[in-house]
């Protein structure tokens, strides 16, 4: 990494495998889906790494196991605090369960409800916030001064960038059981912690393979960000039903590992993630929220070339609800 930018430490592929090495037997060993019908109907080899059947329903669970495992005894009669939309949330105020932790997180009051009850269910204090008018980060902050508390950043930390690296550590070892080498691997973007893991691990293992981000059209803050070399926002007007993917603007240390590792960023309509999730229902038998959805709805929509190419695809989350669950099975 260039000397001159001032980031914060950087995680490599072997906080990755140390990361692997905490979440053993605790984080499942998602499947990766190989021979579906996609390959016939794309005219190439799809692999799906199915996070959505992760702890609490994403691959949140990884990196807020990871960095709250690492918290000493003090740190964690202290508690812990987060802000999330809700896969964020659910991971760490599960991980915060499982190590006996106090986990408070602010959530956005127009979370879907199966996200804000999940979380409290899990244990944790819920701080809802107006998304629109309300300024989570400065509530956290508060809630940290007021409580001595640790922040669990969601993406823009190097033990929960390690953690959600091991998507990528475990897509590439359970390929390679299979006897294949993906080509290209497709990500779903926001902050960038689950992308810059991956490929922190894809490129260790196969340094040829082509990475991509995957983001919604309207919260392409990521693509506008590697394009301009510096941290962009997303408007305020922006909307998409990825609720999931609208962190904004991305963060440093995730940027720096991006704009190093990855071949570029995609973008999907809501339209098109609408039709992925009800593919991958029918063909595939799989709940995929629509932040979990938009990589495979890239290659649906032809946003890369497939043919005769094996193309891994990261579906990162199954937290919908059922009203937009069936608005996508009924387009």
């Amino acid at each position: 990494m260039n000397a001159q930018h001032d980031y914060p430490p950087l995680p490599g592929f072997a906080d990755v495998q140390a990361a692997a090495s905490r979440l053993a037997g605790v984080a499942r060993r998602t499947p990766l889906l190989a021979a579906t019908p996609l390959d016939e109907a794309l005219g190439g080899r799809i692999l799906l790494k199915v996070e959505s059947l992760q702890r609490t329903g994403s691959f949140k669970f990884r990196g807020a196991y990871n960095r709250l495992v690492q918290l000493d005894a003090g740190r964690r009669r202290a508690g812990v605090v987060a802000f999330s939309s809700g896969n964020h949330a659910q991971g760490v105020a599960a991980a915060a369960r499982m190590l006996d932790i106090p986990a408070t997180i602010v959530m956005p009051s127009n979370a879907p409800a199966v996200k804000l009850e999940n979380t409290r269910a899990l244990g944790a204090e819920v701080v809802l916030y107006d998304r629109l008018t309300g300024d989570r980060e400065a509530i956290a902050r508060k809630l940290v001064e007021e409580r001595g508390a640790t922040l669990v950043p969601a993406y823009d930390d190097p033990h929960v960038v390690a953690g959600q690296g091991t998507v990528g550590l475990e897509l590439m070892q359970q390929a390679a059981e299979l006897g294949i080498a993906p080509d290209q691997v497709l990500v779903p973007t926001s902050g960038g912690g689950l992308t810059g893991g991956t490929a922190i691990a894809v490129r260790a293992l196969a340094p040829a393979a082509e990475i991509y981000g995957v983001e919604p059209e309207a919260f392409d803050d990521t693509r506008r960000s590697l394009a301009a070399g510096t941290l962009l926002k997303n408007p305020p007007e922006a909307r998409s039903i990825c609720d999931a993917l609208q962190s904004s603007p991305p963060g440093t240390l995730t940027f720096a590992i991006n704009r190093e590792l990855l071949s570029g960023i995609l973008t999907v309509s809501d339209a098109e993630v609408l039709a992925a999730m009800a593919r991958a229902f029918r063909d595939l038998r799989l709940v995929v929220e629509p932040g979990g959805a938009v990589a495979l709805a890239a290659a649906l929509a032809g946003r890369v070339p497939l043919a005769g190419r094996t193309t891994a695809i990261v579906l990162s989350g199954g937290n919908v609800d059922i009203g937009t669950f069936v608005a996508a099975l009924g387009r």
